[in-house]
């Protein structure tokens, strides 16, 4: 009997002990809770953030650079007799303030966004001279300590739609990355622009440094000797294709308007400036006022923040009848001797001209003209039913239309780029609800009126088309990526129409008579530069009409093609013409020669 109880009590103990050593073995092995807890207790960990990469104009001038701030850490387990009213004195916060802050610090504690031995931001963003009111105090509170980072800073307050800005990661974008050493909470991010697109050149890679430290927090040194710390790498430098000084005339002849102005150099497809007006000063979205001044250029009724040389879809207007023209030579329905007569009864005109050839028509942008064009193209006899005939017409226009890069997006290193629309058949087969529809219904887009949409990007970009006699390639406003880089392989491809290069001669006469003795003479005419262009007027009823230049210069060798919209200013040899030719007149001489044209300009009444 006793033998029997001695035995059930000596199995109890080898049970007990098992429990012990397989919980302990869970303890120091398997779970590593404990472990981490033990370490966080002895060792401080440190993020050293890398620098992002600068960014500079197309001449070497610094456009965007970093400068220095700090986030003041806090870790919840070490905080002991926190004198709450002397912190709000140091740190000049009110006791709501800094409530607000330990109520969000507990909020990412439970969302698991946070821990209590780690640290975590507490206020971010002090400046220089805010650490130099605190960094005597910061001692007085167990617990805090400070970390040096950087914010973006710009030497120009131009250019913000193109560059961007950054900020704080969101939730949402976190959830995109689900490596964390890539983002974490807190980090900064690209939101927009250059920012955004190259955000993985700039960025860097993040380093850590491990600090020991005694029971009372004091650090005493590295740990191990250093041997675990990593090393932040700094993100690489881009060389943006802005003239700084071209796109800061540019947003000073823009002031007050709304609309915006893209050059291009044609033989690189480097955007030299790109102006989306109106526009916001980028520091303003840097610091640690960022949140507010967010707010109200976000609630702005102008809308700054909205990129127009991208995401504006607009009528092209007459603009368009080079295309036109362009591709009713490639399918032989016209020649450049080809005379319309001006007929007003079907189709309403400008100016005093009757019987015009092809540049006679580009020159005197002649409604009547590009409309029987337009009839030509579409109504071929390919078939016998009218319906079907202007149905096999525009589809062969559209495949000609698209290869100028109108009706998609052209590839442009920036987000948010949209594409315009070329109105297809399966366009008007929806839009007339499965009615017959044929040339009556739809000759409006031969004068760039109608369905006809294009972003200002694009208009741009069929400029430097012209320029190239029948080639472009795809805009894009970085030149190289590090030192001694290039842009990415996308950037340096020739795009070629599907018209025959020969044809492209003819537009430019077209172009160089518009501003000679055209629609473009008054104001878009240089007396010792050779500029091509074209004037549009887009309907906008029942406001006023859009006024619209395309140009480029010289006419030999061009350096310059530029688009200009500007919003309800009227006719296109007024407000568009005039700041497209100060525009190039500044980039291809240093500065305007026509302070008149200057001055017409900036009194934006244009009349």
């Amino acid at each position: 009997m006793n033998e029997g109880r001695k035995e059930i009590i000596q199995i109890v103990f080898v049970l007990l002990g098992l429990i012990f050593l397989i919980k302990l073995f869970s303890i120091q092995v398997i779970d590593g809770r404990y472990k981490d807890l033990a370490r966080s207790n002895a060792i401080r960990t440190e993020i050293q953030y890398p620098v992002r990469g600068l960014i500079l104009d197309r001449n070497g001038k610094l456009i965007v650079y970093n400068q220095p701030e700090y986030d003041l850490l806090v870790i919840l387990r070490e905080i002991e007799n926190f004198d709450s009213a002397r912190f709000c004195q140091v740190f000049d916060i009110t006791q709501a303030e800094l409530n607000v802050r330990f109520k969000d610090l507990y909020t990412l504690i439970r969302n698991k966004r946070a821990n209590e031995q780690q640290p975590t931001p507490f206020i971010r963003q002090l400046s220089h001279y805010d650490l130099a009111k605190i960094q005597d105090n910061i001692n007085e509170f167990r617990g805090f300590f400070i970390q040096a980072r950087t914010t973006r800073a710009y030497a120009s307050a131009a250019g913000a739609n193109a560059l961007g800005y950054v900020s704080e990661i969101s939730d949402n974008q976190l959830k995109k990355y689900k490596d964390n050493t890539v983002y974490r909470a807190g980090d900064y991010i690209g939101q927009s622009g250059i920012e955004a697109y190259y955000e993985e050149y700039l960025r860097g890679r993040r380093g850590v440094k491990y600090l020991m430290r005694n029971k009372d927090g004091v650090i005493k040194g590295p740990y191990d000797e250093g041997r675990a710390d990593t090393v932040s790498i700094p993100g690489q430098n881009l060389t943006s294709t802005v003239d700084v000084a071209l796109q800061e005339y540019g947003e000073f002849l823009m002031k007050g308007k709304a609309g915006s102005i893209i050059a291009i150099e044609p033989a690189s497809g480097e955007i030299l400036s790109m102006i989306s007006g109106p526009s916001y000063d980028p520091n303003l979205l840097s610091g640690k006022n960022y949140s507010e001044n967010y707010v109200l250029i976000k609630n702005d009724t102008n809308k700054p923040l909205f990129n127009r040389p991208l995401m504006a879809m607009y009528r092209p207007g007459s603009i368009f009848k080079i295309a036109q023209a362009m591709v009713a030579l490639q399918e032989g329905v016209i020649s450049p001797e080809t005379r319309i007569r001006c007929d007003r009864s079907i189709i309403n005109c400008h100016g005093a001209h009757t019987n015009e050839d092809l540049r006679g028509a580009i020159t005197n942008s002649c409604n009547p003209y590009f409309r029987d064009v337009l009839r030509r193209m579409l109504m071929q006899g390919k078939s016998n039913n009218p319906f079907d005939d202007t149905r096999i017409g525009l589809e062969e226009w559209d495949k000609h239309i698209m290869s100028f890069g109108f009706g998609k997006r052209l590839g442009i290193d920036l987000p948010n780029e949209k594409g315009g629309m070329v109105p297809s058949p399966k366009y008007y087969d929806r839009a007339y609800g499965g009615r017959p529809w044929k040339f009556s219904n739809i000759y409006s887009i031969a004068i760039g009126e109608g369905e006809n949409l294009v972003v200002p990007l694009q208009m741009a970009n069929f400029a430097a088309t012209i320029a190239n006699k029948g080639y472009y390639i795809t805009p894009h406003l970085v030149k190289s990526i590090g030192t001694n880089g290039q842009p990415l392989p996308q950037y340096l491809q020739k795009h070629y129409t599907t018209i025959d290069s020969a044809y492209f001669r003819i537009a430019r006469d077209a172009m160089e008579n518009v501003v000679k003795e055209g629609t473009g003479k008054w104001r878009a005419s240089l007396q010792d530069i050779v500029v091509c262009g074209k004037t549009g007027t887009v309907q906008n009823p029942p406001l006023p009409d859009h006024s619209v230049f395309i140009a480029f210069a010289p006419k030999e060798n061009p350096k310059i093609a530029i688009a200009v919209y500007v919003e309800y200013a009227g006719q296109g040899g007024r407000a568009a013409a005039s700041i497209a030719s100060l525009m190039i007149e500044k980039y291809l001489l240093g500065g305007t020669k026509r302070p008149n044209i200057e001055e017409y300009v900036l009194k934006g009444k244009f009349e």
